[in-house]
């Protein structure tokens, strides 16, 4: 059961895995809403345009059709002509097409947003794979747009009937009037059916995002297997992870060994534990802890301290208490001042009295320690 539901895909992707996704140019994208908003604003941009588009075509035929003389009989003048006609359609022309490029460029951001990646264009060998052609020819996806497709033609050919039917006595008429007022008219016309048209595939485009949406999603999916193997891989394998932590302890540990010959004093549990203090009055107002340890590292503490010469007391309470309140390279807490001082005042007679420069101090007994300190 365990297995069965480690390969299922149903955890959502993981933002890793997106990213990834976009990287390779996997994102959402809804083609009807494309269409359908390129079709709209081009009925828009005609519409606004028509006065312009037309007197431009009105323009044209009246040039093409009531040549002079001249241009007629000179081969110069002919094509001097065609450029001229074909100049005035493409200036007619090209603020509507400069709108519909824009768009065509900017439609994409409302669903999956503006995302370019060169890893789409390499070829892959699972798209040329028969079976997986054969799969994506009758599977899921292209029974869905099998269906759209006739939703489309069906819902544009029930609206451009009714379209038809309501301009049909207005296209009868056009031949009636002037040539301006005519070109006029069908443009009018072209403009009103195009926009009613373009609006009837919104309703395709309504149903299709939030079905691409779902669809991405879905294939994004990932099995609970996948998001432990990826946790693993960006976190690291406990293996290598518990491996650098050893190593860190190891360094950490040869620093603080280095520490002890320095060191004025070590005190110990005697056996247990094993704290070495430093005192130096111009880099810290307190004595500060340059190695601490238990058991096995207490034994190696002081053995460090009797091969360099570091004077060790036996103080159990201060030892276990500096042990659990100080960490290493910090200052003694203030409850701790008066009994390590103390200690560290019998450690410099102890020395004054070896190098023949004083009386043999008294050994310290009962040092003050707070009882919010004892362990």
């Amino acid at each position: 059961m365990a297995e069965s539901d480690s390969g299922e895909r149903s955890e959502q992707a993981t933002p890793k895995r997106q990213k990834e996704a976009r990287e390779k140019g996997q994102v959402a994208r809804s083609k009807e809403l494309t269409t359908a908003l390129l079709l709209i604003t081009a009925s828009v941009s005609l519409y606004s345009f028509s006065g312009t588009m037309g007197t431009g075509f009105a323009n044209m035929a009246k040039k093409a059709f009531s040549p002079d003389q001249k241009s007629i009989f000179t081969d110069k003048m002919m094509v001097a002509s065609l450029g001229e006609l074909m100049g005035e359609v493409i200036w007619a022309v090209a603020p509507f097409f400069f709108v519909l490029f824009v768009l065509a460029l900017c439609s994409p951001l409302l669903t999956g947003g503006l995302s370019f990646s060169a890893k789409a264009f390499k070829p892959q060998a699972n798209r040329m794979s028969p079976a997986k052609g054969f799969k994506r020819m009758f599977g899921t996806h292209a029974l869905v747009e099998l269906l759209k497709a006739l939703a489309k033609v069906s819902v544009v050919f029930v609206v451009g009937y009714f379209v038809m039917t309501m301009v049909f006595p207005d296209l009868v008429t056009l031949g009636t009037g002037s040539a301006n007022a005519g070109i006029g008219q069908a443009m009018n016309l072209v403009t009103r059916s195009f926009f009613l048209i373009s609006l009837s595939l919104l309703i395709i485009a309504l149903i299709d995002v939030p079905y691409q949406i779902w669809s991405h999603a879905k294939q994004l999916k990932m099995t609970k297997q996948e998001i432990k193997d990826e946790y693993k891989e960006m976190e690291g394998k406990p293996e290598v992870k518990g491996k650098i932590r050893q190593l860190q302890r190891e360094m950490a540990q040869a620093r603080m060994m280095d520490a002890i010959p320095d060191a004025d004093v070590v005190v110990t549990n005697p056996e247990h534990y094993s704290i070495a203090l430093k005192y130096d009055p111009i880099r810290s107002s307190a004595p500060i802890v340059v190695a601490k340890g238990v058991d096995i590292i207490a034994m190696q503490i002081r053995k460090v301290a009797i091969a360099n010469d570091v004077a060790i007391i036996e103080a159990p309470p201060l030892a276990r208490a500096i042990y659990h309140t100080t960490e290493i390279d910090s200052e003694v807490p203030d409850g701790l001042y008066l009994a390590v001082a103390q200690v560290l005042a019998y450690i410099f007679q102890l020395k004054s009295f070896n190098q023949g420069k004083g009386a043999r101090p008294k050994p310290i007994k009962d040092l003050p320690i707070p009882e919010n300190l004892k362990h």
